[in-house]
């Protein structure tokens, strides 16, 4: 049997419930003047009663309004949060779109006569076109994974074949920035995972491209693969750049959040690619780690299910 009320002590319960219960004695001995110990007991009682009724009331209302109060942050943030992205996309769209315009209106007013400037402006122009194009890519594919409208495609493969994969795609990149490309124990070593090959080897691209772009020169970038439960590996991309503050790591994979954007900017990148990372890992159901210390470097680690 379910019991409606509870016992909760309130002061402001009794408190009403004695105000209520001394005005009804007073009432009652005015009128009928006669008050006997059995009124007493009974006025005691229903006091009691009535401080309990209050009291769960009282409670009642106390939880709807934590719960309207909650609501209410809750819309708070996610309104302040669509204001910041909006914001964002905004302004990553305006500066390629500002640039192509520039660049035709140039061409417009004569420079297309000159072989030599029209190349470099239509060069440039292109490459601003690429850039809200890669933007647009992974807003659409971001979408996909939050709809829940992208499917994954899982089977098992050698989690170093995809390293190896990943690093002669990087080769290029990590010249330009002398970067030294490792891999831990990784000679004649075959680790199976079950996974979306395509979509793991985005996931490693990305944290690979991130680790080379934000390095130190003459720096390294280092993946590991170990245990990490009976039933998952974890899979760690380490460097030694000039790594993140505390502050900022709760806000990493936010779609745009950048750490300093006038550098990010110059760095290139649609600021969408730690975000498309955890929407991925998120879709695998598996985790994402990052640890970082200023002037050490940064590691991010995730985690894949074995066969």
């Amino acid at each position: 049997m379910r019991i409606p009320f509870k016992i909760q002590p309130s002061y402001q319960a009794l408190r009403a419930s004695l105000y209520i219960h001394i005005i009804a004695i007073l009432l009652y001995i005015s009128v009928l003047r006669n008050f006997s110990i059995i009124h007493l007991g009974y006025f005691i009682l229903t006091s009691i009663i009535t401080s309990i009724v209050l009291e769960n009331f009282l409670a009642i209302y106390k939880k709807k309004e934590e719960k309207r109060s909650s609501e209410i942050n809750v819309l708070k943030d996610q309104e302040n949060y669509r204001r910041e992205f909006l914001g964002n996309v905004s302004h990553e769209l305006k500066t390629p779109l500002f640039t192509i315009q520039g660049y035709i209106l140039t061409l417009l007013e004569g420079a297309m006569k000159d072989k030599k400037v029209r190349r470099r402006y239509l060069n440039r122009t292109a490459k601003g076109v690429d850039r809200i194009i890669s933007i647009v890519k992974d807003l659409d594919l971001i979408t996909q994974f939050e709809s829940g409208f992208k499917t994954l495609d899982k089977s098992n493969f050698n989690i170093y074949e995809l390293i190896f994969n990943v690093y002669d795609l990087m080769e290029f990149e990590s010249e330009k920035n002398n970067t030294k490309l490792k891999i831990r124990n990784g000679k004649n070593n075959s680790v199976l995972v079950n996974a979306d090959k395509e979509r793991i080897l985005q996931v490693l691209t990305n944290l690979v491209v991130n680790s080379i772009k934000y390095g130190k020169e003459n720096g390294y970038t280092e993946i590991a693969v170990e245990e990490y439960d009976d039933d998952r590996i974890i899979v760690k991309v380490i460097d030694d750049g000039e790594g993140i503050d505390e502050e900022h790591l709760p806000r990493l994979f936010e779609r745009f959040y950048r750490i300093d954007k006038n550098r990010s900017r110059k760095k290139g990148g649609s600021g969408l690619g730690l975000s498309i990372v955890k929407h991925i890992l998120e879709a695998h159901q598996e985790q994402i780690f990052v640890k970082s210390k200023v002037g050490v470097g940064t590691e991010f680690s995730f985690t894949l299910l074995k066969p």
